[in-house]
């Protein structure tokens, strides 16, 4: 099964001269704990909730914060083409729970969760998203915010 079966079409979008606030108000509005951020057509990072919280939040910034100075700048991605399977591997080795899907002239055109994976059904599919929700939860990585 195709990425552009299982993810999400409807991609809501912030920019990032946008404050943390209008990132959170849209996030509140999506059910979502992510938002792709982009300046023009270009996807230029991911503000996630975490981000909000740790890199923000603790910091004692407030919620005029622009989005550019919490956001992650390192976006990971995947194509519609590719296959869950593994695309789900490969979010549980980078420890993410959401990646933008891009089309192979690299236009943003979906976001896929391992929500999205477990929901198209099928045993195949809920093993993968399973395998990848284990990666994701191992503590540490990238995108720990905890003192090394």
């Amino acid at each position: 099964m195709k990425v552009s079966d299982a993810m999400s079409r409807d991609v809501r979008l912030v920019g990032p001269e946008a404050s943390i606030c209008d990132a959170a108000k849209t996030m509140a509005a999506i059910d979502a704990g992510s938002v792709p951020v982009s300046e023009g057509d270009r996807l230029v990072g991911m503000i996630t909730d975490r981000d909000i919280a740790v890199r923000a939040v603790a910091q004692h910034k407030g919620p005029d914060t622009r989005v550019r100075e919490v956001m992650s700048t390192d976006v990971k991605y995947c194509f519609d083409d590719e296959e869950i399977d593994d695309v789900a591997a490969n979010m549980g080795d980078i420890r993410v729970r959401r990646l933008p899907v891009v089309s192979r002239d690299k236009r943003l055109v979906g976001i896929l969760s391992l929500g999205d994976i477990a929901m198209v059904g099928g045993q195949g599919a809920a093993d993968a998203a399973g395998e990848a929700i284990a990666g994701v939860s191992r503590p540490g990585g990238p995108h720990s915010q905890s003192a090394s």
